[in-house]
């Protein structure tokens, strides 16, 4: 015997390292997922807030006026927001593929190496 490992312990080996690659890129996705999630909850919260307060202040005007400006003010606030929305959903997704790009080209043998 030569002390070259043999093909079934180098299939073995190699199978070995995707499994540990999937189950890490696993786990990056699944902790990106889960700050994105967190950020959306937030951010439904912050667009309840943003009508509560809306209906608040239109409730409350005295005049036509005055409830115009409070309504101007809250398109413009909720057009930053809608922003920022596309923004952070943009991020996210990058994020995401780069976790998918990096897995792609990180430690995955083809075919022809053995």
């Amino acid at each position: 015997m030569t002390g070259r490992p043999t093909d079934t312990s180098m299939q073995a080996m190699t199978g070995k390292k995707q499994t540990e690659a999937m189950l890490g890129l696993q786990k990056e996705l699944f902790d990106t997922y889960e700050q994105a999630s967190h950020a959306w909850l937030a951010r439904v919260k912050t667009e309840v807030d943003f009508w509560s307060d809306l209906a608040t202040k239109l409730s409350s005007s005295h005049s036509a006026p005055e409830a115009l400006e409070a309504y101007e003010k809250g398109a413009a606030q909720r057009m930053q927001m809608a922003a920022d929305d596309g923004k952070r959903m943009s991020e996210d997704c990058q994020k995401i593929m780069h976790k998918w790009t990096e897995s792609l080209t990180a430690g995955w043998p083809t075919t022809g190496n053995t």
